[in-house]
């Protein structure tokens, strides 16, 4: 491990490294990225924590391989280093064995770029053909990005950053379960697919659901000629469709009003690990809200600004449930909120259930503001929890 580390920083290919798995319940995990600081080089380490902040620490490059390979096993159990030579993922059993698997091969990768105003680092890389992106019309056979398809493109690898800081939550076995539901024309499925079996090397069985039959037969069609053997695209209602077991993974983008509570609730009682999800329109907490002599009447004078109050108390309510029913939640931005105002995406992770009181002390709260609100969410009633 700490060959590796030091080779990829010596000879400055690194383009990003990932601690997860960490033994303080308040970390959520560590990136670390080259720099150059005044003419010298350095390991960027940023830890993030539950509490919202990001810790920096700027580690002299000739040190950085001791600092991290120090910090497994123990502080972390998990570190995934990425180069544009291949990456070399490194895990810690429950017995506390070490398992390097290196896949980076020597001299095959230029230095990265190490300016503070380099180019932005896709997952995806921009220029670059990919099967998926040039069937769905998002670029041409020489890699180039269809100018109206920019935005999809970058919500794409913004949305990978986000499968990548949690896929030490995610990966588990020798094959993923993940679910898209409300899927849509499936831009994520296939981003999402591509990324676990052709970026992370795993073997992937993904089922992708959504009402719209014309719009699953051209995905199924795609990802057949494409040969994505685990893809599958199913039309038909979320709510009854049969889970094949419990997911590592469970996504949704922009599922319409309550759809993002039934994606929701599908996840946390099939024990999905992760949940990541991105919520659509509000009209539910729309309609309920009526000034009714409330403290909140003044927020109802403005049709855009209650429109705002109901997207932000739904989605907040959503991850108090999540949080009830033992998952450790945030509520992120996905993209440049310039591009959509469906912005936020809620994510989930399946942690130790908490104790009983400490349940009873979110429920409470829960339920609180539901009677503040005078509303009665989806959720609310699926979980019995007014």
């Amino acid at each position: 491990m700490k060959e590796v580390l030091s080779y990829v920083i010596e000879h400055k290919i690194l383009t990003k490294l990932t601690l997860s798995k960490p033994a303080d319940a308040k970390i959520i995990r560590a990136t670390g990225r080259l720099t150059q600081i005044k003419g010298e080089l350095y390991l960027t380490l940023e830890r993030f924590c539950t509490d919202g902040k990001a810790i920096h620490q700027n580690i002299p490059a000739g040190q950085a391989a001791q600092v991290i390979a120090d910090l497994i096993p123990g502080t972390y159990q998990a570190l995934n280093i990425q180069t544009p030579a291949g990456n070399c993922e490194v895990k810690v059993s429950k017995k506390g064995k070490i398992t390097v698997l290196d896949r980076i091969k020597r001299n095959a990768a230029t230095p990265v770029e190490l300016e503070h105003n380099r180019k932005k680092q896709y997952i995806i890389p921009d220029n670059q053909p990919v099967d998926f992106l040039m069937a769905l019309g998002v670029q041409d056979e020489n890699g180039r990005i269809f100018d109206r398809k920019r935005s999809k493109f970058r919500q794409i690898n913004r949305f990978l950053e986000m499968v990548a800081d949690v896929e030490g939550s995610i990966i588990s076995g020798e094959e993923l379960y993940i679910l898209d539901l409300c899927c849509g024309k499936s831009y994520l499925s296939f981003a999402v697919y591509y990324y676990f079996t052709q970026i992370r090397g795993c073997k992937v069985v993904m089922d992708c659901v959504d009402l719209k039959t014309d719009v699953i037969e051209f995905c199924d069609a795609v990802a057949k000629k494409l040969g994505y053997t685990g893809l599958h695209f199913m039309a038909g209602d979320i709510r009854t469709f049969q889970i094949r077991r419990t997911p590592d993974l469970t996504v949704s983008l922009h599922a319409c009003d309550i759809a993002t509570d039934i994606v929701l609730a599908k996840g946390i009682d099939s024990g999905s690990r992760v949940i990541l999800s991105t919520p659509c329109c509000h009209h539910e907490m729309m309609h309920q809200l009526k000034p009714q002599g409330k403290t909140t009447d003044f927020l109802m004078e403005h049709s855009i600004l209650k429109q705002k109050f109901a997207d932000a108390a739904t989605d907040a309510l959503r991850c108090k449930v999540l949080q009830i029913m033992g998952y450790e939640v945030a509520a992120m931005e996905l993209i440049d909120p310039e591009e959509t105002p469906k912005n936020v995406l809620i994510r989930g992770i399946k942690r130790r259930q908490n104790g009983q009181q400490q349940r009873e002390i979110w429920a409470q709260e829960y339920r609180q503001a539901c009677q503040m609100l005078e509303v009665r969410p989806y959720l609310a009633d699926h979980y019995r929890l007014l």
